[in-house]
């Protein structure tokens, strides 16, 4: 007998842990029978369980990890080739079959994951009958269901679910054995998987489901941050939204100072505010020595620094009245107010929140703030819950009321939430931001094809205060009606009525000496001194003078 016709001995196997395998492997392929896909799954799946049997690994221990190994082995089974290994399709019916397995019970998973399976259904009803629009409700639907998956594979139990397991399925390779789009992770899908697993963590929390300590609103906070945030509402009295600004703009920077007070240098604290990005604007860059400077006073209030380091923040300052403020005329007010059309719940909204930036000059967090208990319809005053925790209370005029009506009756969902202006699709929630506001004068300065005036909430309060001055309303009155805690701030609006410094301005003269030290500097310093002393005997010395001149 030659070499070629004798029968190779086999290789030793080992039976899979499991007896049923052959009858979950006849089950996974049964739905697809007779399909063009029955081939390419029973090929991939077939050659799993080979490998599973030649390496001895029970289906108990079957996980994520394994698939990777069954993925990057040296492939040299009899009847499989290697090169379909470096398929991502191929190995993503492996997954699916894993997947299969967990579902039917072959492999184990933690019986609290276990379990998300059937609150998924439920968490879909919820969806419905909250009235979610279909293709969010997928999407929501979607991302739980992504993420129920990937708690599955990595084998996470309840006390390992916090914001840093969030952030891992945010960012993950998805390896979970679902339909997913394979290429790039944009920044749009990891929006859409942090949306999904938060909302679906809170129906859990809601339901009582997930204990109530497992994932918080926001990271833990330890040590030097949450005293901080403690001396910011107790001591300093800051609201909520502030304190959030100051914290997240320290987050910027506390890694590098760290969280010993005792290692803080002056030359460290200066480079936190001069070494930074040159796409930050001066605004930011001053933000960022005020929440710098006002947490070393908290240090040093604590005894925790030295209260000299507070001298090594640079100051920043921003010329105040160096602009003039961006307004559109009165005329432009009315074209885009008769612009806002009424045939839609969203243009009744629209409408209304134009209107009040308009007439009463609010701020867009003014807006967003407002609720039903607000408005005074009998008399006719709608109250004001502005900066600085400061109520103001302002006649509702009578096309602002009638816009606000008409969005009631015609435009507004039956909500249980007490906020004036909701979002236009389900849940039917208050506005996620001010910034929500700016979205919303973009949009109908959009539809008016009005392209000449500034965007932004902000512009119909400049233009407000511009129609007031140049009918001849006083600062006083642009800063009672605008809510103005100093009248410096109302001081810049004084450059906008023309009319007015025109009539103050002094008259500039081309020829005299009275004009003559006010002219450009176009000659040398010593010309000009010989010329003013010339043509006046009482002329000031020639160092105040070109001082000025300089």
């Amino acid at each position: 007998m030659t070499f070629s016709n004798r029968k190779l001995p086999e290789r030793p196997t080992a039976t899979v842990a499991h007896p049923d395998i052959k009858d979950a492997l006849t089950q996974f392929l049964e739905p697809v029978r007779g399909t063009s896909v029955f081939v390419s799954y029973g090929a991939a799946v077939r050659h799993f369980v080979h490998w599973l049997r030649v390496r001895r690994i029970s289906l108990c221990d079957v996980d994520v990890s394994t698939v990777d190994r069954f993925a990057r082995h040296q492939c040299s089974c009899p009847r499989y080739r290697p090169e379909p290994l470096r398929n991502k399709e191929y190995i993503g019916r492996v997954r699916r079959f894993v997947r299969f397995l967990e579902d039917r019970g072959y492999v184990p998973v933690p019986q609290e994951i276990e379990g998300l399976a059937a609150h998924l259904s439920s968490y879909k009803e919820r969806l419905s009958s909250l009235g979610y629009h279909p293709c969010a409700r997928r999407v929501l639907y979607s991302g739980a269901e992504h993420f129920a998956a990937w708690l599955r594979v990595s084998r996470l139990a309840w006390e390992d679910i916090n914001e840093d397991a969030v952030a891992r399925f945010v960012s993950h390779d998805c390896r979970c054995g679902l339909w997913r789009k394979t290429g790039k992770l944009a920044a749009t899908g990891r929006q859409k998987r942090r949306r999904g697993a938060q909302r679906f963590l809170s129906y859990l929390k809601a339901e009582a489901a997930l204990p109530p300590n497992i994932l918080s609103a926001s990271a833990p906070e330890f040590g030097i941050v949450k005293s901080y945030r403690f001396w910011l509402k107790q001591h300093c009295g800051a609201a909520d939204t502030t304190v959030d600004r100051y914290l997240g703009e320290m987050s910027r920077w506390l890694p590098i100072l760290g969280e010993e007070p005792s290692a803080y240098t002056p030359r460290a604290i200066r480079d936190i505010v001069l070494q930074q990005s040159a796409d930050r604007k001066p605004a930011s860059i001053r933000t960022t020595a005020t929440v710098l400077r006002s947490f070393l006073r908290f240090l040093s209030a604590s005894n925790q620094c030295s209260p000299a380091l507070m001298q090594a923040v640079p100051v920043t300052r921003i010329p105040r009245l160096s602009g003039l403020p961006r307004y559109a005329p009165a005329e432009t007010i009315e074209k885009i107010i008769n612009a806002c059309s009424t045939g839609s719940p969203v243009e009744l909204r629209d409408r209304a929140i134009i209107t009040l930036l308009a007439r009463l000059g609010l701020r867009a967090g003014d807006i967003r703030a407002m609720r039903l208990g607000d408005i005074d319809w009998p008399n006719g005053l709608l109250t004001v819950h502005g900066k600085g925790r400061r109520s103001v209370t302002l006649p509702l005029p009578q096309d602002a009321g009638d816009a606000i009506l008409d969005y009631l009756d015609r435009g507004r969902s039956l909500a249980t939430n007490d906020y004036v202006f909701l979002c236009a699709s389900a849940p039917y929630s208050g506005l996620v931001s001010s910034s929500a506001i700016a979205g919303i004068v973009s949009r109908v300065l959009d539809r008016a094809g009005i392209t000449s005036v500034p965007t932004g909430a902000h512009m119909f309060r400049h233009s407000l205060a511009t129609a007031l001055l140049r009918r001849g309303g006083s600062l006083e009155t642009v800063g009672t009606v605008l809510r103005h805690k100093s009248p410096e701030t109302t001081a810049i609006y004084a450059k906008v009525d023309v009319d007015m410094l025109m009539r103050v301005a002094q008259p500039c003269r081309r020829h005299g000496h009275a004009d003559a030290r006010y002219r450009p500097l176009r000659r040398h310093p010593s010309q000009v001194r010989s010329q003013l002393q010339g043509s006046r005997p009482d002329a000031l010395p020639f160092r105040p003078v070109y001082r000025r001149l300089r």
